[in-house]
């Protein structure tokens, strides 16, 4: 006689993806050490350093960047050489949806130089995903950015789990510690744990509206015949990410007094505007457009038969 066994939610809970965003890491830390430090309200965890060698070292990354290693053709040639390609297999290996402690849902916390405040990060446009961001920003009123359309910048770690968010707190200076950060880390993760707990309880209130941040492209500082930056974020730019930015706006300033305008018709609003780790990315800004959705039913399903599969 066969039978179906409930399987028990888990969710996966990242810090340290990137060795020098250290507050969530210090956070997970403390908590290590304090188990009942962070209401998860009753829903099991998985706590995990995403790139300890990175943290070591006091890094972004060693070899490449862990939260662009996450592609499925990759695992399949792994260099003994590249540590963020044996991890990320590790990772899903470990916690994947068939791995050994299988998790559904997969939190994970960075921060930012930029001035982007606290923000939720969506990769694509899968139901779960919505759904859970909704609930987080009816809650909190985070900005959601959805990321898509980027084929330069694939492979994040919360796409390879069912459901995933990444969570964006700035700004902070890579690898300082900072009470106000570690603060709203705690109370985001809380809120996203209470909020799971509500879905399982099938007790919850999802808006009927969300406010999306939909990525465009991305926009590279001015440049060298050598490929070396020869502008910077203009002084009225800087540190105003979710403004919008419109034609003739200043850009960009170079040294000899040259101020470079936004040439585009149309208006964006930009993030994660000179963000320390994304100049190498060729990456001064991103674009988004600012969209109204109206709450879609498939969502709600979606999260809902995710936290309650059997």
């Amino acid at each position: 006689m066969g039978y179906c066994l409930m399987k028990q939610l888990q969710v996966l809970l990242v810090a340290g993806t990137h060795g020098n965003e250290v507050n969530s890491i210090w956070l997970f830390d403390e908590w290590n050490k304090s188990p009942f430090l962070i209401n998860t309200h009753g829903i099991k965890t998985c706590k995990v350093i995403g790139n300890p060698e990175a943290r070591k070292a006091g890094k972004r990354y060693i070899y490449q960047d862990l939260n662009r290693s996450f592609q499925k053709e990759s695992f399949l040639s792994l260099s003994p050489s590249n540590f963020e390609s044996i991890r990320a297999n590790e990772l899903v290996n470990l916690y994947g949806a068939e791995g050994k402690t299988p998790c559904q849902i997969a939190l994970d916390f960075h921060t930012t130089t930029a001035s982007m405040g606290s923000c939720l990060v969506v990769y694509g446009r899968r139901d779960a995903d919505l759904a859970l961001a909704s609930l987080i920003q009816n809650q909190l009123g985070l900005p959601i950015y959805l990321h898509e359309s980027d084929q330069k910048q694939t492979g994040f770690l919360v796409e390879t789990w069912p459901c995933g968010l990444v969570v964006e707190i700035g700004p902070i200076g890579q690898g300082l510690l900072s009470s106000r950060v570690i603060s709203k880390t705690k109370l985001i993760l809380e809120t996203l744990m209470q909020q799971i707990h509500q879905v399982k309880k099938l007790n919850f209130f999802f808006p009927e509206k969300l406010i999306i941040h939909r990525h465009i492209k991305s926009i590279d500082f001015p440049r060298d015949d050598r490929g070396n930056i020869d502008g910077l974020v203009h002084s009225l730019r800087q540190s105003k990410d979710w403004h919008e930015l419109k034609k003739d706006d200043e850009l960009f300033s170079k040294m000899n007094g040259e101020t470079i305008r936004f040439e585009e018709d149309q208006s964006y609003i930009p993030v994660f505007i000179n963000e320390a780790s994304y100049a190498e990315k060729n990456i001064a800004m991103s674009l988004t457009k600012r969209e109204l959705w109206d709450f879609k039913k498939e969502w709600k399903k979606s999260l809902i038969d995710l936290v309650h599969q059997k």
